[in-house]
Formats: C-alpha cells, structure tokens, sequence
C-alpha cells in the first residue's frame, strides 16, 4: 500500500465498531438512568445527561477507553453542597458515587476522583460521571474536591463546537489527527492529556499549509505536528469557553522527539517510495493498526 492507502487503513483501524458502541451507550445510559430515577423520580428521557470528552467530540477510538458522561443536577442540590462548611465539593462525589453504587452492587472500585466519579467495568468500557449544574451563563458549574473543595465553570458545547467547526473547514483532517496522536498515546505510553493532544491539532492545523488536503499528506502531517508540538513544550492555551488553562506541560517531550525523528525518517522513505520501510517507522510511534 501506499501512503494514502496505508493511513486511510489505519483510521479505519481506530474507529469504533458497532459493538463498541453498542457497549459503550448500554453502560453510560445504565448509569444516568439511574442517577436520573434518584434525584428526578421521574421517566428518564435523556435530558439531564450530556456526552462529553472524546465520544461527544467524534473523537473515540478502539480499543475502547472511557466514555465521559456529565449528569445535569438538581439546582437545589447545588445549594444544599454549597452550604456546607468544609468541602461539599467532596461530598457530593461520595453521595453520587453510593447512588451509582446502589445500581452497580458488584463493581467495588467506584471512586469519586478530584471532578469525576470513575465507574470502572471488567470489559470495555468504563464510565466517567461528571455531576454538574447549568449556570445562568449557559454553562456548566462543577465540582472540584482538591485543597480543600471550590467550583469551576466548563462550557463543554463550546469545545464540541471547536472541535466541530474545526475539523469542518479543514477536511475532517482535525478528528483523523486526533485519532492518530491518541493511537500514540497508548502505544508509547505518553505521558499527555488528550485535552491538549485535542487543542495542540486543530491550532497546528490552523496555521499548517496543507491544512485541507487528504490522506496522501498525512505523512508530512504527523511529521509536522509533532514538530510543532517539541517547541510548545510548557505551554499552555486557553480551553474554549472557560476562564481556564490547559497546561500542556513537557513530561511528554522525549517521547516527542523520538516520534519526530521517526516521522522524519518514515517521510525520507515515502519520498523513496520504500513503503515497507516506511510502514516500520510508522508502527513504531503508531503501533500495530498501522498495517504495512
């Protein structure tokens, strides 16, 4: 294969089947419907529950992961935490966390964890619960149990809709970068939140040439952006709709590097059109769904 065929392939290789879908709406319907029964009493419709992180963004890939699931509260339960005299914040994540319990007797590490309750399952995928509240703004009000409890505001539409509008105007090439650098992630074990993988791709992109072209120039792709990404090494940039910055941070910056030189190297070989050789050095920042 060549190198259009050969990444083409390879995000067919990312993308979620059917059966992990499948699995992954079974567990986080399973959870909202029975938060929703104990805190509305009434028929779950879907309304008081938002899918959130990579699966509300397109951006899941297999193997499975964790779906990010946030769960609209009551607002008097907002006021009822808030009153507390010592982290309510905290206690909150308890209270959810014993309800989610309640439904899912048989799954003992349930555990609230700084803004999130993590439902782990044995087989697929796992539940992250992020309980919340819509503000007056049209955002969301969270809670965040570290030094000593507080409330943030995240707007997760506005970053569903950067990543939307992005990937709109330059050719679905926002979504596919995305799903590469997580597949690196996982296979070099990097040390990187997905937030800024996220944001890193679509402000590169902004500014990156061939922006809208197809797969032909996804080799010169990843070989740029990890270009890009070495010099923003301790940067930061703001998270759309919210008042608050992503760290990218550099713990991340060797395993950058190797990933450069590689991709410098695989780009000499598609250029030679030594497509083996080329597949090789993919696989090694890639891992094996790169097929040769």
């Amino acid at each position: 294969m060549g190198t259009s065929s050969r990444f083409e392939k390879f995000l067919g290789n990312l993308n979620l089947t059917s059966s992990n879908l499948t699995d992954a709406q079974t567990k986080y319907d399973g959870v909202a419907r029975k938060l929703h029964s104990h805190y509305y009493g009434t028929a779950f419709d879907g309304s008081t529950r938002r899918l959130i992180g990579s699966y509300g963004k397109g951006t899941a890939v297999r193997p499975p992961r964790d779906v990010d699931l946030l769960f609209i509260m009551p607002n008097a339960e907002y006021w009822r935490y808030d009153g507390y005299v010592g982290n309510g914040q905290s206690q909150m994540l308890q209270d959810v966390r014993a309800v989610i319990q309640e439904r899912y007797s048989t799954t003992e590490k349930i555990r609230g964890d700084g803004q999130v309750v993590v439902v782990p399952f044995s087989d697929g995928h796992s539940v992250e619960v992020l309980p919340a509240w819509i503000n007056k703004a049209g955002k969301y009000t969270i809670a965040d149990t570290h030094s000593g409890g507080s409330w943030k505001i995240a707007d997760h539409a506005a970053e569903i809709s950067n990543v939307d509008g992005a990937d709109r105007q330059y050719n679905g090439n926002v979504r596919n970068l995305i799903k590469m650098l997580k597949a690196w992630q996982a296979e070099c074990n990097v040390p990187i939140k997905s937030l800024t993988l996220e944001l890193r791709s679509i402000n590169f992109l902004k500014s990156w040439s061939n922006a809208d072209k197809g797969f032909v120039y996804y080799d010169w792709m990843a070989r740029d952006f990890f270009s890009e990404l070495i010099k923003n090494a301790g940067n930061y940039c703001v998270v759309p709709g919210a008042q608050q910055r992503c760290q990218y941070g550099s713990d991340w910056l060797s395993r950058a590097e190797t990933a450069y030189g590689r991709a410098v190297k695989a780009c000499q070989y598609e250029a030679d059109k030594q497509d083996y050789n080329a597949a090789v050095e993919w696989r090694k920042i890639f891992g094996s769904q790169y097929e040769f």
